[in-house]
């Protein structure tokens, strides 16, 4: 068994990826309303801000910073994903997520920009601005961002 290691201390700033069981399941697009209303009701009950996100049918990347006395992102998605499951009537997820935390403005950028790009990536649309289902409209609305793909991006 891997010994995973989290970190501790005084609020950040973290990316993670959450999958479902079933890699061939589009529950997450299907559901697309379940899965918005237990985030929300995920961040009422335990603040966070989301920097980033893209839900794809099978699973979804995000960015968060926690208040500045928090680390306790694992009570966050244990919240999300429990409200999920009581939603839909049955467990879909895999029990762990990946998570980074971030540590500079670059790695910060970089985390964004992937999460944004992934639903090209994965070949669901040519384009981000296709894709419903990402924070990237909102990104690119509010801070005028024109978006530079990393080379190690590109297909």
């Amino acid at each position: 068994m891997p010994n995973y290691r989290r970190k501790y201390g005084e609020g950040g700033t973290f990316a993670f990826t959450v999958c479902l069981a079933d890699r061939r399941l589009r529950t997450l697009t299907e559901q697309i309303g379940v899965i918005t209303k237990a985030l929300r009701a995920t961040r009422e009950a335990r603040p966070f801000r989301t920097e980033a996100l893209c839900i794809l049918p099978d699973h979804l990347h995000t960015v968060w910073t926690l208040p500045d006395d928090d680390t306790d992102y694992p009570a966050r998605w244990r919240g999300f994903k429990l409200r999920v499951t009581n939603a839909l009537g049955e467990r879909i997820w895999q029990p762990r997520y990946w998570e980074h935390t971030i540590r500079d403005t670059e790695d910060f950028a970089n985390h964004v920009n992937y999460v944004h790009w992934n639903p090209v990536k994965h070949g669901h649309v040519r384009e981000m601005d296709d894709w419903p289902f990402s924070t990237w409209h909102r990104w690119k609305r509010e801070s005028g961002h024109t978006w530079e793909m990393s080379p190690d991006l590109r297909p």
